[in-house]
């Protein structure tokens, strides 16, 4: 399982109860549904690599910033 990184999350009452009752239909717990909902988002949106994906290398501090000219 990957590394889990507990966070503070400060929500409008309104989506949190909507949230709750959401997981309750599913059989989550509210913790389950919004990091469900939060993959589902970011994969819709391109921002997750799919499980076993290798990693982007990282820019070195060597490597230039931008477009060199």
């Amino acid at each position: 399982m990957a590394e889990r990184k507990p966070f503070l999350l400060r929500v409008d009452r309104d989506v949190l109860d909507a949230v709750q009752r959401w997981a309750g239909d599913d059989l989550r717990s509210l913790n389950a549904q919004i990091e469900f909902l939060l993959r589902r988002a970011l994969q819709a949106e391109g921002r997750l690599r799919p499980p076993g994906a290798p990693r982007a290398p990282r820019r070195g501090k060597d490597e230039p910033q931008g477009r060199s000219s």
